[in-house]
């Protein structure tokens, strides 16, 4: 019988899912691959004076301690985060005075200082994820902390912290549909009730925390990117203007993402650096994040 619009579809995909035949990012194994841990800034909001991997570079097992200066070297450009939504349902959001959305740079790993706790700082590769670990807690970094502040209204102040010297920490002032008939139904209603609402800061916090392993292939200069995500020709398309190769110099696969709830559809700088950290040391790179870690590392929203 032909199924009609409205009729119930039968899934197809619970009993591998269900009896354990799935696969998830941390499935993807290959040989010879080598494992990566990041260290991860303590603060809020901090200056990076320098950065001391000698001591992690002499532990058993490193292959390479990378940083945001090897990645200046390397020539990897910014993640190149959209700065506005513009296709429907999404509602295109425009400043009130004209000015336009700014686009604050977005680096793997960043050279002049972090802006959130749990910004990754450097990458340490290592044979086994035990040796990338604790070579990652032998690596030195001198900070010079800057005031910070948590509450989104307090950034409001004229005298805020700013997190970018040439970026207003009011990004969008927008305003939606139409004042006038908005005015009026208040002037003729029966009832007027006032509130001030708040949403709160919120992440996604998917079953299976992000997980990335990639491919380097010298003789044909391709990378292949096994991670989850909601967005796979995205992903696909940011790396490779990440890392200044073409389209497709990039492949990107994946099957299953155990959840997604919107945090996967952006690019995350791990996927960048399991690459970049292939090509650098011509092995695959594994990269899995800690449920902690992920605490930290995914985007949040709302607020």
């Amino acid at each position: 019988m032909q199924a009609r619009i409205g009729d119930s579809v039968r899934r197809k995909e619970d009993l591998r899912l269900l009896t354990g035949r799935g696969c998830y990012s941390d499935d993807f194994n290959f040989p010879g691959q080598a494992y990566a841990a990041a260290l991860r800034a303590p603060h809020a909001h901090a200056i990076i004076r320098g950065i001391d991997t000698t001591p992690a570079r002499k532990m058993p097992g490193v292959i390479a301690v990378l940083t945001g200066d090897d990645a200046h070297t390397d020539g990897l450009n910014a993640i190149p985060h959209l700065a506005t939504l513009g296709a429907p349902p999404d509602i295109v959001l425009h400043n009130r005075d004209g000015s336009p959305v700014p686009v604050a740079p977005h680096h793997v790993l960043p050279t002049d200082r972090v802006r959130h706790v749990g910004t990754a700082v450097a990458f340490v590769i290592a044979e086994t994820i035990a040796a990338a670990k604790d070579a990652a807690e032998r690596i030195v970094v001198d900070y010079e902390v800057l005031p910070a502040v948590t509450d989104a209204n307090a950034a409001l102040a004229p005298d805020a912290p700013r997190l970018y010297d040439d970026i207003r920490n009011v990004v969008i002032d927008a305003e939606v549909g139409d004042a006038a008939a908005v005015n009026r139904a208040f002037e003729t209603a029966a009832h007027v009730t006032r509130l001030d609402t708040w949403i709160n800061r919120v992440t996604g916090v998917p079953m299976e925390p992000r997980a990335a392993v990639c491919i380097y292939d010298p003789p044909s200069g391709r990378y292949t990117l096994y991670a989850g995500s909601g967005g796979i020709v995205r992903q696909k398309q940011e790396l490779a203007r990440i890392l200044g190769v073409p389209q497709e110099a990039v492949r990107v696969i994946a099957r299953e993402i155990g959840g997604n709830f919107g945090t996967r559809n952006s690019f995350f700088p791990e996927f960048a650096l399991v690459a970049w950290g292939s090509r650098r040391v011509g092995r695959p790179i594994k990269w899995t994040a800690e449920r902690h870690e992920a605490f930290l590392s995914d985007y949040m929203g709302r607020d």
